[in-house]
């Protein structure tokens, strides 16, 4: 599983430097996601939490606010690079400690975090039951699991449509396994309620909900970060795609997302699979 994990923190790697970037886009683009993962995790002052594939910060920033006074957050990421930019968003004070590990293997302190939360950080584990099972053992008896994955790719156009454009310009790469570490291996709600299971959670929960995309800035601004993540941009790693192709790739994102203009906005319409679930009582 070593070796399989560090092909993901390759990956992530490669593509940190526009995460960090993009990172206010980002975060504002998924605000509606994180508010409905911290509802769902329900966390309170005092809650030691963890925060998987935390990414630039905004989730674990967030989720210590909520645990003050006297909480704790520990943002795990594989990528330090997007760690480094999440310590200089910290404040002075702010109860929130980022370490660089895979959350799938890290050597965590039995039943020491009250909560576990993730917005878009779990579907990348090359053996998801080892990796939740590691998680669900570092959680106290009861305490919660909440978080967030895309549902299938029909469902949202923040993915299909930039991938739709990438296939136009470059071609189809090879198929691989639906099911394998990437952003829509969670489509599925069924199969990762039987994850968490086979990992030892109790209580698991899932649910497709409907939601609105926020993201900030004009049609051109949000075509071009819609092309610089996601399936096309696997697209265009695989075939090497030049800058002429990806002006050609956001130039399609543009035309098709003027739909979605709206008096308050750019609004893109997602369905996103909220989880929740339960360690043992023991």
């Amino acid at each position: 599983m070593a070796l399989e994990n560090d092909v993901q923190k390759t990956f992530w790697e490669r593509f940190a430097e526009m995460w960090v970037t993009r990172q206010d886009d980002l975060d504002t683009l998924f605000d509606p996601i994180l508010r409905g993962t911290l509802q769902r995790a329900g966390l309170k002052a005092g809650d030691h939490v963890m925060d998987i594939g935390c990414g630039t910060g905004q989730s674990s920033l967030k989720a210590a606010a909520a645990v003050a006074p006297g909480g704790h957050v520990t943002g795990i990421d594989i990528s330090e690079p997007m760690l480094a930019r999440a310590r200089t968003l910290a404040a002075p004070g702010d109860a929130v400690t980022f370490t660089t590990a895979d959350a799938a293997d890290h050597p965590f302190t039995p039943g020491h975090f009250d909560a576990a939360i993730s917005r878009f950080g779990t579907m990348f584990f090359a053996d998801p039951v080892a990796a939740f099972s590691n998680i669900c053992k570092a959680i106290r008896p009861n305490g919660v699991l909440a978080m967030s994955c895309w549902s299938h790719l029909g469902a949202n156009p923040w993915f299909a449509v930039p991938s739709d454009a990438a296939k136009k310009q470059l071609g189809t790469p090879p198929s691989i396994d639906p099911d394998s570490p990437g952003p829509l291996a969670f489509r599925n709600i069924d199969r990762v309620c039987g994850i968490l299971r086979q990992a030892g959670f109790t209580a698991v929960e899932g649910e497709a909900v409907e939601i609105e995309l926020t993201p900030k800035g004009d049609l051109h601004h949000v075509a071009s970060l819609a092309a610089s993540i996601g399936p096309a941009a696997r697209i265009m790693e695989h075939f090497q795609g030049s800058e002429s192709d990806f002006m050609e790739i956001a130039a399609d994102v543009e035309t098709d997302y003027a739909g979605y203009v709206t008096a308050s906005g750019i609004r893109i319409p997602a369905e996103i699979n909220f989880f929740t679930a339960r360690a043992p009582q023991g």
